[in-house]
């Protein structure tokens, strides 16, 4: 598994080179003893008869089509596709299905590079636009958990729900029991409003006007730290007139939240040194605004002077690093050209799919109809790709329709890899047998190599050197995989638990940029906005047709598209076996939807099938739904948020995944 920021040690029972069960580490000091249905239900990936075990090819794109397949001819029609395509129209997408075994990313990336490939980036259908938004003002590390637990007074969860970060929820549940004050913020009622002091429910894309109005109050009220701002911030004065007329009574009329209501929030946080802010990591960041909201909750813990100090500044958040977190690096430069570089942009990604720019697609562990937003787009053009290809563990929805190859991957029980959090890092050694023809990607990528000629591609004589090779940096103290078999699985990482403890920023100036000096170069605006959501703000043109914003995130009974939706795993089909959407009583009333009864999800760009949940924990007006499934993004904009330079800069290059909908009953 692999739901970062949330690694849970798993302690496997093994007999005879067969998992008998796998239940949560107690002694795993990030997780201690948590494990979810999603790693309870590992025990089912092994040896399960829907797992791919040998290669299949298709010489036609139908169901009946398949036959199993040598892996010297599978590899060999893989080859002759991309040296017919040419490396610059091959491009390799590599999803959190080969991160599993912690070197995947890296190692795609590494191939990719000296191919000549494209290789796009997967924080675009992730947290990238988030990250984006946190660099441009340039805060960037976080505080772990440990210290959250330990020192902080109040603990805002912006957009952060347990489900998402269920290691981070004991910490916050221990501040809270030592008298810290919990906030939740978000646009339903999650679980995590249960133990909330305060919650507030706001309506979809206001979150930076949310956060602007805040800092209206900080700054007029004087709760703002004017020695801190002096010293390690740039565009304060720019900043304070800019936020003037952005008044709780404004941001009340965004947000559906009470002024007063605005008001209090913002006192409570500036009220204590110890104040952090733990914001979502991705769902929040999938609108067509929802980098500027990054930027602007960036901008409240340097006002308030909190940033350095134990308890306070940005919570832990997905991809986020600590202070002086790394490893090493083995991607070498890109050798393609910039004339044959295709930027890491998903609008773009569909405009270059539909011109038929790519002829050899790569997949390894991802599901591109399911991670794209405007996923007709992308099946269209991969119906009329050349070449498709899919390395993973199960057929899923674009393996089944699109590719032409599909290699079986070996687990992470099968393999020797790594996890790396904000304070440990972990050894994952090869505890099973492969089963049946699975291989480890190190292998597949390195065959692929011999055959295209790429030589030196990798240089380690097993995937366990690799890990050395990767844990060879400060941060992860140099560890060697012998070491870590005889001492120990895990080490402490040497990193600080607060971060920018050096009071020193990732920005052009090295402090905390309110007002931007990357603004013309990046085609962004110089100071933090609120830009009202294109389609979701409730006076967008579609409204009228469409009156149901709908929102997406994460369960405890899924991850994205792992497993072919959770469907090849017994628990979690059973625990979730079809989609349902959150649904306002109101506006199933108005409808006339029954909870748990058949509906039918549709706009201009698609429709899909669910099943109603009748729930007041999303306002009227609302719908929300778990990611991950394939139809979801049919619905969805795919519109351009960021320009090149932007996306260039930063892995921001993520379309909008917002969505106005109707509802009907059947």
């Amino acid at each position: 598994m692999n739901c970062h920021p949330t690694y849970c040690g798993m302690v496997v029972e093994i007999e005879n080179d067969r998992v008998l069960s796998i239940k949560g580490d107690l002694e795993n000091p990030d997780s201690r003893g948590f494990l979810c249905l999603r790693g309870r239900s590992a025990v089912e990936i092994v040896d399960n008869p829907k797992r791919l075990l040998r290669p299949l090819m298709r010489d036609r794109r139908e169901p009946s089509a398949w036959y199993e397949a040598s892996w010297e001819a599978a590899l060999d029609r893989i080859a002759d596709g991309v040296r017919r395509a040419t490396p610059a129209k091959t491009s390799v997408w590599s999803g959190h299905g080969v991160y599993a075994n912690g070197y995947g990313g890296p190692l795609c990336t590494r191939f990719a590079h000296m191919l000549g490939a494209q290789a796009w980036v997967p924080a675009i259908v992730c947290w990238g636009l988030g990250g984006f938004g946190f660099s441009l003002t340039g805060v960037t590390e976080v505080n772990s958990m440990e210290d959250l637990a330990r020192n902080s007074d109040l603990v805002v969860l912006w957009g952060a729900n347990f489900a998402s970060q269920a290691n981070t929820a004991p910490r916050v549940l221990a501040a809270r029991k030592r008298g810290a004050t919990v906030i939740a913020i978000d646009v339903r009622r999650t679980d995590t409003f249960k133990h909330a002091d305060h919650g507030f429910v706001l309506r979809p894309g206001t979150d930076a006007a949310l956060a602007l109005a805040l800092m209206h109050v900080i700054i007029g009220e004087g709760r703002h730290d004017a020695a801190f701002l002096a010293e390690h911030t740039v565009g304060f004065e720019e900043l304070a007139a800019h936020v003037r007329p952005l008044t709780p009574e404004w941001a009340a009329a965004e947000t559906g939240l009470a002024a007063t209501d605005i008001v209090e929030l913002a006192r409570l946080y500036a009220a204590s040194k110890r104040s952090v802010i733990v914001a979502g990591g991705s769902s929040m960041h999938k609108s067509g605004n929802s980098w500027h909201a990054a930027r602007a909750l960036a901008c409240l813990p340097a006002l308030t002077g909190s940033l350095g100090r134990p308890g306070a500044g940005m919570g832990p958040r997905h991809s986020a690093l600590s202070h002086g977190m790394g490893r090493s690096s083995i991607v070498p430069p890109d050798r393609k050209s910039p004339e044959d570089s295709m930027v890491s942009e998903m609008s773009t990604i569909l405009d270059q799919l539909e011109a038929g720019r790519i002829k050899a697609l790569l997949m390894f562990g991802s599901n591109l109809a399911s991670d794209f937003t405007d996923a007709n787009r992308v099946a269209t053009a991969l119906s009329r790709m050349p070449l498709v290809v899919g390395f993973d563990l199960f057929l899923n929805d674009t393996l089944r329709e699109f590719a032409d190859v599909v290699l079986p991957g070996t687990s992470w029980l099968e393999d020797t890899g790594f996890k790396l959090t904000n304070t440990h890092g972990y050894l994952m050694d090869q505890g099973l047998n492969r089963r049946g023809e699975a291989r480890p990607l190190s292998w597949v990528l390195g065959e692929l190599a011999g055959r295209l000629g790429m030589e030196g591609f990798f240089p380690w004589r097993s995937p366990a050197e690799l890990v050395d090779a990767l844990f060879d940096h400060d941060a992860t103290r140099h560890a060697k995989v012998d070491e870590l078999r005889s001492t120990g699985p895990y080490i402490e990482l040497a990193v600080g638990h607060v971060g920018h403890a050096d009071l020193s920023f990732p920005t052009p100036s090295g402090k905390v940029e309110f007002l931007t000096s990357r603004a013309e170069e990046l085609g962004v605006p110089a100071l933090p906005v609120y830009e009202p959501a294109p389609e979701n703000h409730r006076r967008a043109s579609q409204a009228r047709r469409y009156p149901l914003v709908l929102t997406h995130g994460r369960t405890f009974t899924h991850f994205h598209g792992f497993y072919d939706h959770g469907r090849a795993l017994p628990s979690l089909a059973q625990a979730d076996p079809c989609p349902r959407l959150w649904l306002n009583p109101a506006d199933a009333e108005q409808r006339s939807v029954a909870d748990g009864g058949a509906i039918r999800l549709y706009n201009d760009r698609g429709e899909m099938k669910a099943w109603a949940e009748v729930t007041d924990r999303v306002p009227p007006g609302v719908t929300w739904m778990h990611d991950g499934w394939a139809e979801l993004n049919r619905l969805t904009s795919g519109a351009r948020l960021v320009s090149d330079a932007a996306a260039r800069a930063f892995p921001a290059g993520a379309a909008s995944y917002e969505a106005r909908i109707q509802v009907e009953a059947g």
